[in-house]
């Protein structure tokens, strides 16, 4: 453990001496990215993604891509009161989001955590984060697609042994996007990246994933070789890094997708303390149409941590028992 931690310190060692000095004087009009020194935007960083915007359009919103910013200054009051009250429960942040669109005096959930403290949250005047299809809603699942998650609920209700639960439940990993669900699926996601001219790590914290994206030319791996997270070729579209992954493994399971999902990913710095993360999602398999989301997230300037998860976790032995007790009542 201390020659990762040791060869991780030195790597960033390395990146922060090859940065470029950042330019001074610029204006909101006039920012441009800091560059690294072969010319590139440099993406290195701690960010954040605590946006509060829902993955998919809530039906009260249905006509409505985006709020004022009235009403995203009411939001942001009534979240506030909500989560800093004493009595309200945690919240992922899409749950913050309802609960002040809402306007509940306080938020009820089945955590026995309370929110202060915990509940820190951004809204941006977005309603939801999927921006293609322009309805704000993912597309249809085939038929051979709810068949799949069929399946899956029945493992999860009658969790026969650990093959049945997933890869999340399963602390394995919490797969390749990160958008919804919780424990670093999407909210609170601390994630950290280290570049060169040659690489981009995206390291999350949560279940401490490290992708190590190639950056050129190098073709992907050969279609037999499947991996958890896919396998990942990135190159510079004018001030965007473009990421394209295949190879996913049959084991993997974001939203049900299939070992043929194909994603494209795009970071571009818009600011100071911003960075846009897009992600478009192909699966003909899975779904009727490809879609898009988009993820603001902030730089902090806070170190991550171990998230220390593994496949020896009790929840999944509590989990295995409560479901032996549940067989012997049926």
């Amino acid at each position: 453990m201390q020659n990762r931690r040791f060869a991780a310190s030195l790597l960033v060692l390395v990146c922060a001496a090859w940065m470029a000095p950042p330019a001074h004087g610029q204006t909101a009009d006039s920012w441009e990215p800091p560059r690294t020194r072969d010319g590139r935007p440099d993406l290195q960083g701690v960010w954040l993604n605590n946006v509060a915007t829902p993955l998919e359009r809530l039906p009260e919103l249905a006509d409505r891509s985006h709020l004022t910013d009235e009403e995203v200054a009411t939001l942001t009051a009534r979240a506030d009161r909500i989560f800093q009250n004493g009595r309200s429960a945690f919240a992922t942040p899409e749950s913050a989001f309802r609960a002040a669109l809402q306007n509940v005096e306080t938020y009820i959930a089945w955590s026995t955590s309370s929110s202060i403290g915990m509940v820190d949250v951004t809204f941006s005047d977005r309603t939801s984060l999927v921006v293609d299809p322009p309805d704000g809603r993912i597309p249809a699942l085939t038929p051979a697609a709810r068949a799949r998650a069929a399946a899956v609920d029945d493992g999860w209700e009658f969790k026969t042994g650990p093959e049945d639960l997933n890869s999340i439940h399963r602390c394995i990993t919490t797969g390749v996007p990160r958008l919804g669900g919780n424990f670093g699926a999407g909210p609170y996601t601390y994630y950290q990246i280290v570049q060169s001219p040659t690489h981009l790590a995206f390291i999350s914290e949560a279940f401490h994933d490290a992708r190590i994206i190639p950056i050129g030319d190098q073709p992907h791996a050969p279609k037999e070789v499947r991996q958890w997270n896919g396998d990942s070729r990135g190159r510079w579209e004018g001030d965007t890094l473009v990421v394209e992954t295949t190879n996913f493994s049959a084991k993997s399971y974001y939203r049900g997708a299939t070992d043929g999902l194909h994603l494209v990913e795009r970071f571009t710095r818009t600011g100071p303390d911003t960075l846009a993360y897009r992600v478009t999602l192909t699966d003909p398999q899975t779904w009727a149409s490809s879609w898009t989301a988009e993820v603001p997230l902030q730089r902090r300037d806070q170190p991550i941590y171990e998230f220390a998860c593994h496949e020896g976790n009790y929840s999944i032995m509590g989990m295995l028992r409560t479901a032996r007790l549940e067989d012997a009542n049926r």
